[in-house]
């Protein structure tokens, strides 16, 4: 494609590559010597534990969040397939005829119902960017066949939309129990079913559209560029809802629409302050110290200023618990909706020297604490129970 430099966002510092996704840290697993150990242990079958958190329990509620993902989706393994295929048709009752096409006379209105639509199909937040093709990935690589090519998107398609699915709050609690994993889970196989949809709605009315889980392009900087947040210590995007407690994906397309704009809400300042993320980061891969431009390995991309996440460190934990999301548990921007919270976001976007103060408010009111794999099936059974039905 085409080079096609759109960002604004605040982080890009110097020249930035296309990513080759062959160097992402689960792709890596499965081809580089050095790491591979990893994947032999995350990519094979993996017998429950005599330990809470991981029993057969907790091991058959993460397989119910991750099973569309994995059976129908494959996101996470290649791209363009099944649910995120480039150009998949259903049975012919669902089809329609060829050659229609909606016209748009007016992208403000079409990007108003495009964000709608993504919005009933389950997204929690959805923003509108023209697409930077540094952000598209320079190669693909196929998780189980191991075959890797370049990867191009169509000329003709200029915005992406940016699609966040929330993924739940008490099961991230528990990270990193296996109860963590089915909420990560449960967020991919949304993802795929949002994407995949929205998609589809897209062709229909007779345009390119590309859905994207992991593949195909890098989701934070285009979610960044479409407005739905800001980077943080942990390497993941910090929306001001629901903090990092999100999965992420997205639509490229040709469809005429208005992009939105980068957004600050004083992620950056709070987070020189917190550093919980790399206190509670069991594998110790997120760095304490300032940001930098400079990748710390190959699974880094250089040209951007940020806290760089040390992806050999991070999934070797994973290789070891098989589950982990503490970056996302232990962030004071993880809460769940409620007027306090919303004043203390106010003031951390307004007042930053009340930052280091609001850390210890976490901490005292204990939203960092780990709730136990007891705790959570008590919480979803009495949800089942007190539910009223009329």
């Amino acid at each position: 494609m085409k080079e096609r430099h759109t960002s604004k966002n605040q982080y890009i510092v110097g020249p930035v590559n296309r990513f080759d996704q062959k160097y992402e840290m689960y792709k890596r697993a499965r081809w580089d010597e050095a790491v591979k150990y990893m994947g032999d242990s995350i990519y094979g079958i993996i017998p429950p534990k005599d330990k809470e958190g991981y029993t057969l329990l907790e091991r058959a509620f993460q397989n119910a969040g991750w099973y569309l993902e994995m059976a129908f989706a494959h996101g996470i393994v290649i791209h363009g397939t099944d649910l995120y295929s480039w150009k998949k048709q259903p049975a012919d009752c669902l089809r329609i005829p060829k050659g229609l096409k909606y016209e748009v006379s007016d992208p403000v209105e079409m990007t108003r119902k495009v964000k709608g639509v993504a919005k009933w199909l389950g997204a929690a937040l959805v923003g509108v960017c023209e697409l930077d093709s540094r952000w598209v990935y320079s190669h693909y690589y196929n998780l189980v066949t191991g075959d890797y090519g370049p990867l191009e998107v169509p000329e003709e398609c200029r915005f992406a939309i940016a699609i966040a699915v929330e993924e739940e709050y008490y099961a991230i609690k528990t990270s990193p129990l296996e109860i963590g994993s089915a909420a990560t889970g449960l967020g991919y196989s949304h993802m795929a079913f949002v994407a995949g949809s929205l998609a589809h709605f897209i062709r229909d009315l007779g345009y390119t559209a590309i859905p994207s889980g992991n593949d195909t392009a890098l989701s934070i900087p285009i979610a960044i560029d479409a407005g739905l947040g800001e980077l943080g210590r942990n390497g993941l995007l910090i929306t001001k809802r629901y903090g990092p407690r999100l999965r992420l994906c997205k639509v490229i397309t040709d469809l005429p629409l208005v992009p939105d704009k980068p957004v600050e809400f004083g992620v950056t300042d709070f987070c020189n302050v917190c550093k919980k993320c790399a206190e509670k980061c069991p594998g110790q891969a997120i760095q304490y110290g300032d940001r930098m431009s400079e990748p710390l390995n190959v699974s880094n991309n250089g040209g951007v200023l940020k806290w760089p996440v040390d992806a050999e460190k991070c999934l070797g934990f994973w290789s070891k618990a098989t589950s982990c999301t503490n970056c996302m548990r232990v962030c004071p921007f993880n809460k769940t909706e409620g007027w306090v919270h919303d004043q203390v976001k106010f003031f951390v976007k307004h007042t930053p020297w009340m930052n280091r103060f609001f850390v210890k408010l976490d901490s005292l009111f204990g939203y960092d604490q780990q709730l136990s794999a007891a705790g959570f099936w008590e919480k979803i059974e009495n949800d089942a129970v007190n539910e009223k039905y009329d």
